[in-house]
């Protein structure tokens, strides 16, 4: 199986609060791997040294097999990435807000259009293309940015507690079309979350992270064992207490 990210031993800190604490697990190209924490747990931390919007003082990253800080316009250009807290802009149209995601990808108009007629068709969002972002509802916006994270048709999707404050229907539909993208296009996602439903534990990863530190991880029904994954995050993280 071909390792789409790699995480190993990476520590962070901030001050004295460590955040991270010698993490390391793998990603397969393919699959949905979630990453199972609750708030604070250093899922965001993970997310930002991973994208590098913070230097990795410890450990090391990388993307199929490009090291995150010795190559990492190599290893950013495979990766997707949709953050916890939007980065649309609110005054731009959706199309205008993915035209210049792509042209910073130096993605030509005419395959940028194509390219994201395509995604936004697949997120049923094609006719919202036009209006502007701060119109729409948040689970349209979610849509969009994920049109957006693959418009230069990455091999990693990171996506940072993507359905926060969406309703269930709307939070169904987005796992439902990841699973499709990881299944369908072999696409490898690291899906962070604290929603333990958000989880198929008949084909996932799982990666359950508390206090910083990596508690379990590998396939959903290795984790969980003869229990349910809600009673194995429980016991993991001291919830059960």
């Amino acid at each position: 199986m071909t390792i789409a990210l790699d995480i190993n031993r990476v520590s962070y800190s901030y001050g004295s609060r460590m955040a991270l604490d010698d993490v390391s697990f793998t990603v397969d190209a393919g699959r949905f791997t979630a990453l199972l924490g609750p708030n604070g747990a250093g899922k965001s931390t993970l997310f930002a040294l991973a994208t590098r919007l913070l230097s990795i003082p410890e450990g090391s990253i990388s993307v199929f097999g490009a090291d995150l800080a010795r190559t990492p316009g190599v290893a950013l250009r495979r990766m997707g990435i949709v953050f916890q807290q939007p980065t649309l802009d609110l005054d731009l149209s959706v199309a205008q807000n993915l035209r210049y995601f792509a042209s910073l990808h130096g993605i030509g108009r005419r395959e940028a259009d194509r390219r994201m007629e395509a995604e936004l068709s697949r997120l049923d969002m094609a006719e919202r293309a036009g209006e502007k972002v701060r119109a729409l509802n948040g689970g349209h916006r979610r849509r969009a940015e994920i049109a957006r994270a693959l418009l230069h048709r990455p091999s990693l999707l990171l996506l940072d507690e993507p359905t926060v404050g969406l309703d269930l229907p709307t939070r169904r539909r987005l796992i439902d079309h990841v699973h499709a993208l990881c299944r369908d296009e072999g696409i490898a996602a690291l899906w962070a979350t604290h929603l333990i439903d958000e989880i198929d534990t008949t084909r996932d990863a799982v990666v359950i992270l508390h206090q910083g530190r990596v508690r379990a991880a590998g396939t959903a029904a290795a984790v969980m064992g003869p229990v349910s994954l809600d009673q194995a995050f429980n016991t993991l993280t001291g919830a059960a207490e």
